[in-house]
């Protein structure tokens, strides 16, 4: 078993004919039996229409730099907006418009609550400098906010539970900032766009920092999974 997964990730990550799945690219890859890996828009759809309460993932997409001028958003913000599901993340990726995407999540509905943090997660670093609204201090108090928004009903929406990496796994943070900034110039000049900004920016980090930004990403992941897997095995009493 162990085998045949690794076979999958290894192909994932090297097959440049693995597509990037979004919710909306779900029915015509299972139409034409294209292979990809789902984004969390895509993610959150599967796992919910599975009963799957709870999931993590490294940093959600959100509002890109510049959105005035190209309207580049992620899917994944409309589809929280609309999916009752539990994601545990490391905030949004540091190489997007942080304060906006804050933003939008607040004008979908999407609720936010930071894990022992007044502040919102930056990805590879353990606090963007935006402040959050909420913040709980244990996977029993994330259980306790699912159960309260059950009580409450009305439309369906995520719960982001925003876990920041630990600051001594962060990328650092002058490294980050210098890096992003030469890899968004680099981008211009380029004329990338649309969906091919995201990979693009996240391959100059990997490479500009010697691959520190992926160790990050990695602790980010480790963090998240393991917050997860302690709120769902909280809310479903199990020990």
């Amino acid at each position: 078993m162990w085998a045949s997964a690794r076979t999958s990730c290894e192909r994932v990550a090297g097959d440049p004919a693995v597509r990037k799945l979004g919710h909306r690219d779900l029915a015509p890859a299972l139409a034409t039996g294209a292979s990809g890996a789902t984004t969390v828009s895509g993610t959150a759809f599967l796992a919910a229409r599975a009963g799957v309460g709870v999931f993590a993932t490294g940093g959600l997409g959100g509002v890109h730099r510049e959105w005035a001028a190209d309207q580049d958003e992620s899917a994944d913000l409309r589809l929280l907006a609309r999916t009752g599901i539990t994601v545990v993340c490391a905030g949004v990726k540091s190489i997007l418009d942080v304060p906006a995407t804050l933003q939008r999540l607040e004008t979908l509905g999407v609720s936010v609550v930071g894990y022992g943090t007044g502040h919102f997660p930056g990805f590879y670093l353990s606090s963007s400098g935006e402040p959050v609204d909420w913040t709980v201090h244990s996977p029993g108090e994330v259980v306790e906010v699912i159960r309260a928004r059950e009580a409450l009903g009305g439309p369906a929406s995520a719960l982001i539970v925003a876990n920041p990496v630990a600051e001594a796994y962060q990328l650092d943070p002058a490294l980050h900032d210098r890096v992003l900034a030469e890899a968004l110039d680099a981008c211009r000049e380029r004329g990338i766009s649309g969906q091919g900004v995201t990979p693009f920016l996240l391959d100059q980090l990997m490479r500009r920092t010697g691959g520190a930004s992926l160790e990050a990403n990695l602790a980010a992941v480790r963090g998240n999974v393991t917050l997860a897997a302690k709120i769902a095995v909280t809310a479903t009493g199990l020990r």
